[in-house]
């Protein structure tokens, strides 16, 4: 090959490697937005049904509930504790950003002002935020794919979300960790303002459900308390099942118990 080929065929190997990499980027950007819309909308869907347990260990106890919950889109949920006896009926209603707690013994409803969202739910180490799903990474966080490739065995997308201004929620910076494969997060790592990291919750025993890998069990660990957890174990769920907007009320918040 003469100077002139060689100079030649390297030039058109950098246009190459420049289209390639303007093409590129736009996708990469569109990916991002297509998992994290992907993750919001993975135990949701337009509606959905789901039982399942929840075992909170901590050092003073352990204990299990049984619990039903529906949500409709990003806007709707009601989660009711089905057992134990003592704990039956307490449930938990969003609607449009409004949360109340209904103790039925008391047969009291109890809306959950904002400041109350971080708070444990059912003295479990998921918080009010967690059980209704109030902020959502499309709504409240800018994410971005910080690492892509190998880790652990697995090719994975590590997507960092840092919160938007004035965003309400309740952590300084999310990292998940998805499955390239399966497209289902098995890791995040919950950090506060200050970078410290405060919890991680794993995602593991996936089901396919309408097309798509749906992790059954969540453990959640505490940084501060390693002898302590709480795991939700999903029995079943259910996506597309009928629920208009006005099942989600007050009335029914009493009626579910």
């Amino acid at each position: 090959m003469t100077i002139r080929e060689f100079s030649r065929y390297g030039m058109a190997w950098t246009i190459a490697l420049s289209i390639l990499a303007a093409v590129a980027q736009p996708a990469h950007a569109m990916q991002v937005e297509e998992l994290i819309h992907h993750i919001d909308e993975l135990w949701r869907g337009e509606t959905s049904r789901a039982n399942m347990t929840m075992t909170v260990k901590t050092r003073r106890y352990e204990r299990s509930m049984t619990l039903e919950a529906w949500s409709r889109g990003k806007e709707y949920s009601l989660v009711v504790i089905r057992e134990p006896v003592k704990d039956r009926g307490i449930a938990t209603l969003k609607v449009i950003g409004n949360i109340w707690n209904y103790l039925p013994k008391i047969n009291r409803v109890t809306k959950v002002p904002s400041s109350m969202m971080s708070g444990s739910w059912m003295g479990s180490h998921f918080t009010n935020d967690d059980l209704v799903k109030e902020s959502t990474y499309e709504d409240d966080y800018n994410s971005s794919i910080t690492f892509e490739g190998k880790r652990d065995g697995k090719l994975i997308y590590e997507i960092s979300s840092l919160p938007k201004p004035n965003a309400a929620v309740v952590w300084g910076k999310v990292v998940m960790e998805i499955d390239q494969q399966t497209l289902a997060p098995y890791r995040a790592r919950y950090f506060d303002e200050e970078g410290a990291l405060i919890r991680t919750l794993s995602f593991d025993q996936d089901r396919t459900i309408d097309g798509r890998a749906v992790p059954m069990r969540l453990s959640l660990q505490p940084e501060d308390k390693p002898e302590e957890s709480t795991v939700i174990l999903y029995q079943d769920i259910r996506f597309g099942v009928p629920l208009e907007a006005g099942f989600f009320s007050l009335q029914n918040l009493q009626k579910r118990r």
